[in-house]
Formats: structure tokens, sequence, C-alpha cells
């Protein structure tokens, strides 16, 4: 069912609800994360997004990578499942997003193939930069101290 999200809010409007996402981390060979400057919010998060109904969790990753980052990829490791994602999107829309993380090697596309309704920017970072919101610090923090571990 495509625009699953859309049908949901034509019913409730902005009031708060729960929203099932996946996010993917991209490490270069620098130990660089990948972020997407967001069009939504004009700041910075990790690739990814939500679930259309009848999707998996991988289905939805590989989805949001290719469109988000103009990557395909394949999952190394799920990381986490974050589920204190309390977010208000700038057009008013509340929803706590539950996120299943995961850590991805690109295996084709390439970063110049993003979908500009999705993406402003792409790019590898040592120092964040404003972010989109504490789930997105949270994943970040997440994966930094996995990768000094591994």
């Amino acid at each position: 069912m495509a625009n699953y999200i859309r049908e949901i809010r034509s019913k409730v409007g902005h009031m708060p609800i729960f929203l099932n996402a996946v996010a993917g981390a991209v490490v270069n060979e620098q130990g660089q994360l990948l972020l997407q400057k967001r069009t939504d919010a004009g700041n910075w998060s990790l690739p990814g997004g939500m679930m259309e109904y009848g999707e998996t969790f991988v289905e939805t990753l590989q989805r949001e990578m290719e469109e988000d980052a103009g990557l395909l990829v394949e999952p190394v490791k799920a990381l986490h499942t974050f589920d204190q994602g309390f977010t208000t999107y700038p057009n008013g829309d509340q929803a706590q997003i539950i996120c299943r993380f995961y850590l991805v090697k690109p295996v084709g596309g390439s970063l110049a193939e993003a979908d500009p309704k999705e993406t402003l920017a792409l790019q590898y970072f040592d120092q964040l930069p404003p972010l989109f919101n504490q789930q997105s610090r949270d994943m970040i923090s997440f994966v930094q101290a996995y990768l000094q571990a591994h």
C-alpha cells in the first residue's frame, strides 16, 4: 500500500502516531559517517525513512537508502532498535518513531543518484552538523561506539 502514512495522516491530522522506520550507517575508509541533508527540515540525519505497509525492515532500508543516498546497499548488521524518537515535523505532524538501525555496505549506485525531493546534500562527516532530532544523535553515538569497539 503506497503512501500509507499519507493515508493515515488524512484521517488523524497532526496527532501523535507511531511510525516504523529504518536508518542506515554508511562509513567510508576514513571512518567518516554519511549524513543526508533533509528537504523537509533542512538539517542532517542518517539516510533512512518510514516503512510502507507490507514492507520488511530490510526492504524499507534498501528502498530508503536508494532514495535518500542513491546507494544500493546490503545490511551488514542490525545494530539496535531505537524506540524513543519523539519528533514534530515542520508541518506539525507528531510521531513516536520506532527505528531499526543498520550498519550497511554500498554495493552499487552513487550519491549523485539521490532523489532531490528527499535530499538536499550528502556528505561524510567527522564533526557532526546540526542534526534533525535526538534520535539521530542517539543512533550516531551508538554506531560510533560500535565502530570503536570493533
